[in-house]
């Protein structure tokens, strides 16, 4: 048997995915897992695709002492076990059983990104250590993720031909195309370490925020009220215009599927108790820190946290008051306006998030391409959508875009739109229905299009109690200022 191409280590849902993905374009592998059970399910996986022409070998380490001797050099391996504190376990484990400098560790998991810049000094001179964000899911690992990689990169171009060969593919329109079907890889390398991690975080944000607006359009309709089964057709509707996506497919699926149990609609016998793993939250609390505004991915995480509080909402239900219900004049009109504000709502959050990726990479000095950025998000990973297309085409129209929203082809069609999403968001208010992400996205639209905010009077109240200073629109805004409110003749002190 030859030696293998690249091994990777845990051999869990993405791990095993990973490795029979690369197993299936003609890669050897070698895997290990500290869980015989998982070692040996990807063992009879591998099996059964070896008996297919063209495919790779698999070898099943017993430790990794033995996972690194059936390696080619550089010997690369590729972790995937969980974020955290084991991420540096497990390399300093392989670094005492024999890693060279030369060898390249790539963290796949979902680690928090200034820990892989932190890693990646740690190893200088011990390994080259190279990460890449995975997105898709098991589905993706297994037949084509999105891959974003950052790191060393001489590594890259030792991790480059697999991790090509194995990521989804589109074809020149940006449609999705078949695992084995030649088209433009959603893989990049984006920067220095950290960089993909980063770019898989605010993409987890955008994920909370894409799926908390698909489920308060899903709220709306279904107080109208319309049938679950009615709502996913809307929803199959829609899908195939500009609001085609993943989440928008799945979701029309998950409406129209009956329980196998009660036969009633299966999205009726779900808790209404949103579970977090913690991704969603890193891009809020990121976007609070460096001060960009990100209101409706910051919405989209408290919306989880509401729905965790099920026996407060379930008393709150009985005390406190709730307006009538209110009939559209216009029952196919409404429908037209939630379509509107979804779409609009989905622009503002992708204005937001790669106004968080510009911001910080700035501040890390990272030469990020946010055309192939938006370009390796077209398949394989959660929020791939039509959207990316365009997005990726306003970048490559204007380098320098500041804001999404500035694109002419997205201001345009938000133009058209914002009328729709006002009586949406209107709707909803007027019918008790929260719509805390469409409704932030709609007053992040306004505050971008607004030149005079009433900020004017937030920092006077800051000069009053804090005596924090104030620029004057009549001068440069270097110049500062402090009034002496205490004094019954108020004078300007300029500072």
């Amino acid at each position: 048997m030859s030696k293998s191409d690249i091994a990777l280590l845990g051999l869990g849902v993405m791990g095993k995915s990973l490795a029979l993905n690369l197993l299936d374009h003609g890669f050897n592998v070698a895997g290990f897992d500290i869980n015989s059970l998982n070692r040996d399910n990807a063992a009879k996986k591998a099996r059964e695709l070896s008996q297919q022409s063209g495919k790779g070998d698999f070898y099943n380490a017993s430790n990794l002492g033995e996972l690194l001797a059936n390696l080619a050099t550089p010997r690369v391996i590729a972790l995937s076990v969980p974020a955290g504190s084991i991420v540096d376990s497990v390399i300093d484990q392989l670094i005492a059983a024999g890693l060279e400098a030369q060898d390249i560790v790539i963290d796949t998991g979902n680690s928090l990104w200034t820990d892989s810049e932190r890693r990646e000094r740690n190893y200088q001179g011990k390994l080259r250590f190279f990460s890449t964000a995975v997105s898709g899911g098991e589905v993706g690992a297994r037949f084509g993720p999105s891959l974003m990689a950052s790191g060393d990169l001489s590594a890259w171009q030792v991790v480059k031909p697999m991790w090509q060969a194995i990521a989804a593919k589109v074809d020149q329109h940006g449609q999705p195309l078949g695992q084995f079907e030649s088209g433009e890889p959603c893989a990049a390398y984006l920067g220095p370490a950290g960089a993909g991690h980063y770019v898989k975080m605010v993409h987890n944000g955008i994920e909370y925020a894409d799926m908390q607006l698909i489920c308060e359009a899903y709220h709306v309709m279904s107080q109208l009220p319309l049938s679950a089964q009615q709502i996913g057709a809307t929803f199959a509707k829609w899908n195939q215009g500009v609001l085609s996506s993943y989440l928008l497919e799945i979701s029309a699926e998950i409406l129209q599927t009956s329980d196998p149990v009660t036969h009633q609609p299966f999205v009726d016998i779900v808790l209404d108790k949103a579970g977090q793993k913690g991704t969603g939250l890193w891009t809020a609390v990121n976007a609070l820190q460096v001060g960009v505004p990100a209101p409706t991915i910051a919405q989209a995480v408290f919306a989880r946290a509401q729905s965790g509080q099920k026996a407060l909402r379930v008393k709150a239900a009985d005390m406190l008051s709730k307006p009538s219900p209110l009939a559209p004049n216009d029952f196919d009109a409404l429908l037209d306006d939630l379509h509107d504000a979804l779409f609009s709502a989905k622009v503002a959050v992708y204005a937001q998030g790669f106004d968080l990726i510009k911001t910080t990479a700035h501040a890390e000095q990272w030469p990020l391409d946010f055309i192939a950025i938006a370009k390796i998000w077209r398949a394989g990973c959660i929020i791939r959508a039509q959207i990316l297309q365009d997005i990726s085409q306003a970048y490559q129209d204007d380098s320098q875009l500041e804001n999404l929203l500035l694109a002419p082809s997205f201001s345009a069609q938000i133009s058209g739109k914002a009328p729709g999403w006002r009586r949406a968001v209107a709707h909803a208010a007027l019918s008790g229905v929260p719509m805390p992400a469409i409704s932030s996205a709609l007053s992040y639209y306004d505050g971008l299009r607004s030149a005079v905010l009433p900020a004017n009077l937030l920092q006077a109240q800051r000069d009053y109690f804090g005596a924090h200073s104030y620029a004057r629109v009549d001068e440069p805004e270097h110049r500062r200022y402090h009034l002496t409110w205490s004094a019954s003749d108020k004078q300007q002190i300029e500072l």
